[in-house]
């Protein structure tokens, strides 16, 4: 038996080539996120390892991470440099003043910073062994006009020295002249690196000569991290600021770099998921049409003896032997997917080497788990509906592909899944909670694409006759012979159409979901502003107070609002403590916003010791009007703030984070008085125009390019255009699904043709043409094609209206249907379908008519 297995697979690997592309597509994306990332994670350990001091001393940490930032640098005093010099152990100290985000621009006011979204940081230059670069031209600073940059930054920004740069700090614009070149020793995460000296650095960057971001300390020989750590912790007080071990630090590092890693791991096996849900169905195609037309050979073999779960273990044998040859060709595959990432990484500035690609004992082990898997699985029906095959099945013509069994079982198994998605995704609808309607939606979704698969059969008939109804009036005979073989085995098109189905239902779905949410934001928008222009920070960074000011002299400028974040935690009367965002507007907000109000309105809620809130937060946490709720700001800061009004907005987005929280400027500038501007509204005075209030704030901020000035038509495409980053990632997994779609419909027809070659002979014997045998299968394919295309868009719409609902009940209450997506997805399966049959419809044509007669 194994040796006929082998012959078997041998015999078939040809049909077998486009089933293992599915493999190789699932393995490669699999492998080269795990090598992508533990390639990076390895490079930034090392260089977090290499170029963390043995000690830090920093500001206490306060556990409150806004999602917006407030600006606001946390710092200790430079003199605690000298205080820790003297604690038994410490070899030397260097006081840090570093700041990240910061604008620097060169003569002609052009950012000098990346433009992949790596910060650009400003900090002190003091040069020892665990540096990440050092000096390799010029000379260091030395005053309050100098500064280095790094040598990537010089290069791509064509920046030399002696040419004048400006940084835009908190504390106000200063200009330096470059004085040197420093050259990355270690790998260059990708940010920009400018260094001034440390006097400079405290006055300029800062704003106070006696403050510092931290203190490095480096431990005497013989002095461990963790004990140099515990005395100096004893002599500054334990719970005074924060102490990290080089190790602590480089860990802390690593896992702020963390998110940044697993969103690309993430999008990957993301992509690997859909080629392996769709090469489920390839393969489960594939070897279904080869056990059918073999047929008389397993016949023969069970006649000669062989039993049931022998056969059964043949088939899967060749099924293990595919996967082996994918999973094989899939590692390779994401090796060199994971070359191409790191090279990419490169041209965008983050410099890793592909010599020093890391491929861990897992990625392998994860690459065969996944291939063999996919094929043991998607193998297994097929291998058992093989070992029903009797030995009566060697003297006949018979086939088990399931042409005439009844499709019952399928139908109550895909009525009762059915039902039981369908009822969750009425309860998603109906659910008045976030979390509940989003876990029945999820639910939903997976079970009614389930009974989709299951029950895809039993729609082929009556959608696939309505789709071709017209091609027997179009197309004659050849028309009506290209609709009943996709009516022929409904569970070979189900299978085939499935493919093609999940990933247009994930499109479908996708494209209502943003229709709907930028529709929302759109009509919030227009609801809720009603300033004549935002001056806000491309990257939603805070910028300077000297941003701020230029706006308010600006000839025509009339009224300015502005808006800032603090991360702020609240203790509620429930009990419950929440950390979220809160935001803080001037006086006169009305006049550049539109705010709805359940109780209360904005003079009560920015007046001094107030308190603003959204009216469904506040519910579910037993507030009401009048009550006095603890707050606590960064650094440590409490407030008891008595909460003035509840809004009731139709999201609380601009109005702080979870629970919509809001209060007056003064509140802000008092508990975080280092925080900068986020935004400015910016009203024209009276008898200035929109155009020319805008043209004369574009030429005041000219000097900042990181600052823009949008009305409400750009801020909308602002908007759109995040939400466009998502829909983008769908279709790239749309053209993933699509091309192993087009590899199953390709082989279906491929092994249908081989199946159906002598009468196919025998159609070209009583007078079909070449051209009309072509046409036949191309019209077999298109009609399988938009039958996929059907089922996916009618799936895919169910889910993006249960989607909106719960979008709903965070405010995007507005539901869109992007018809002209759909339209445009029903015509792209047409040309995918003319697409797939191509090369079966050429190998067809090319056939010799006797030898096809013959065929047996």
């Amino acid at each position: 038996m194994l040796k006929a297995t082998l012959r078997s697979f041998l015999a078939h690997k040809g049909r077998l080539v486009l089933s293992a592309l599915a493999v190789v597509l699932s393995v490669a994306f699999v492998a080269g996120s795990l090598i992508f990332s533990d390639t990076v994670t390895h490079t930034f350990d090392r260089l977090f390892a290499s170029t963390s001091a043995d000690v830090t001393v920093g500001p206490k940490d306060d556990d409150l991470e806004g999602q917006v930032p407030s600006g606001a640098v946390d710092t200790v005093p430079a003199s605690l440099a000298e205080r820790v010099a003297k604690v038994d152990g410490v070899a030397e100290t260097h006081v840090d003043a570093a700041v990240e985000n910061i604008t620097v621009v060169d003569r002609d006011n052009e950012s000098v910073g990346p433009t992949t979204g790596a910060p650009t940081i400003a900090t002190n230059w003091y040069p020892t062994d665990r540096s990440p670069v050092e000096l390799t031209s010029g000379h260091a600073p030395e005053g309050p006009g100098q500064a280095l940059l790094d040598a990537d930054t010089a290069k791509k920004k064509d920046v030399a020295i002696g040419d004048t740069l400006t940084v835009l700090a908190a504390p106000g614009s200063f200009k330096v002249k470059i004085v040197g070149i420093a050259t990355f020793t270690t790998t260059n995460p990708g940010a920009a690196l400018v260094f001034l000296d440390t006097p400079t650095a405290q006055t300029r960057l800062l704003g106070d000569p006696d403050a510092a971001t931290s203190i490095s300390v480096t431990a005497a020989p013989g002095v461990g991290d963790a004990q140099l750590k515990e005395r100096i912790a004893a002599a500054l007080g334990p719970g005074t600021y924060e102490y990290q071990t080089a190790d602590e630090q480089a860990d802390s590092a690593a896992a702020s770099l963390g998110g940044f890693l697993d969103v690309i791991k993430y999008v990957m096996l993301g992509f690997a998921g859909i080629a392996t849900l769709v090469g489920v169905f390839l393969i489960v195609n594939t070897f279904s049409m080869l056990i059918a037309q073999r047929t008389r050979e397993l016949g023969l073999l069970r006649a000669l003896g062989a039993d049931r779960r022998q056969v059964r273990r043949s088939v899967l044998i060749e099924a293990a032997l595919l996967g082996l040859v994918g999973s094989t060709l899939g590692l390779a595959a994401g090796i060199a997917l994971a070359f191409g990432l790191i090279e990419l990484m490169g041209a965008f500035g983050m410099n890793l080497k592909s010599t020093e690609m890391v491929v861990g004992v897992g990625t392998p082990i994860a690459a065969y788990v996944v291939g063999l898997g996919v094929t043991f699985v998607a193998a297994y029906l097929p291998a058992r509906r093989a070992a029903t095959v009797s030995p009566m099945a060697a003297l006949t013509d018979a086939e088990i592909a399931g042409v005439g069994r009844p499709l019952r079982t399928r139908a109550v198994v895909g009525a009762v899944v059915g039902a039981a998605g369908a009822a969750a995704l009425v309860g998603c609808a109906l659910s008045s909670d976030t979390g509940s309607a989003a876990s029945l939606l999820g639910l939903g979704v997976v079970l009614t694409l389930i009974a989709t698969v299951i029950a895809g059969p039993l729609l082929v008939r009556p959608v696939i006759r309505v789709l071709g109804g017209a091609f027997p009036a179009l197309f004659g005979s050849v028309g009506r012979m290209s609709q009943r073989n996709a009516l022929r085995n409904p569970r070979r098109t189900g299978a085939t159409a499935a493919a093609l189905m999940v990933g247009l239902a994930l499109v479908a779905g996708m494209s209502v979901a943003s229709a709907s949410m930028t529709k929302s934001f759109d009509n919030e928008i227009d609801k809720t502003l009603g300033a004549d222009f935002v001056v806000q920070n491309q990257n939603f960074l805070p910028f300077p107070q000297e941003v701020t000011d230029k706006v308010r002299d600006t000839e025509g400028a009339g009224l300015v609002v502005r808006q800032r974040f603090a991360p702020v935690a609240v203790r509620l009367p429930d009990g419950k403590r929440i950390e979220t965002t809160a935001a803080a507007y001037d006086p006169r907000l009305d006049e550049v916003a539109n705010v709805t109000y359940a109780e209360g309105d904005s003079a009560a809620a920015l007046a001094d010791g107030a308190l603003g809130m959204d009216v469904d937060f506040a519910r579910e946490h037993d507030v009401t009007i009048g009550d006095t709720v603890p707050v606590r700001f960064p650094g440590g800061k409490d407030a008891e703030l008595k909460v003035a009004a509840l809004t009731d907005q139709d999201t609380a987005d601009g109005f702080g984070m979870q629970g919509g929280l809001f209060f007056g400027t003064g509140t802000v500038e008092r508990y975080v008085p280092e925080g900068q501007d986020s935004a400015l509204y910016v009203n024209a005075a009276s008898g200035v125009g929109a155009d020319e209030l805008r043209a004369n704030l574009e030429r005041t901020l000219d000097a900042y390019p990181q600052v823009q000035v949008r009305d409400q038509a750009d801020y909308k495409e602002l908007v759109r255009g995040q939400i466009a980053v998502l829909l983008y990632l769908v279709y790239a997994l749309l053209g993933l699904a699509i091309v192993i779609a087009v590899l199953g419909v390709v082989n279906t027809l491929a092994l249908s043709v081989v199946e159906r070659t002598r009468e196919i002979g025998l159609l070209r014997a009583i007078g079909l043409g070449r051209r009309q045998l072509r046409r036949m299968i191309r019209l077999e394919s298109v009609v399988i094609a938009v039958f996929g295309a059907v089922l996916g868009l009618a799936l895919g719409l169910v889910w993006g209206v249960c989607v909106q609902q719960v979008l709903a009940l965070q405010g995007m209450k507005a539901l869109a249907i992007p018809w002209g997506t759909v339209v445009a997805v029903v015509i792209g399966s047409a040309v995918v379908g003319v697409v797939a049959a191509l090369l079966p419809a050429l190998r067809a044509s090319r056939m010799n008519v006797l030898a096809a007669i013959a065929h047996e």
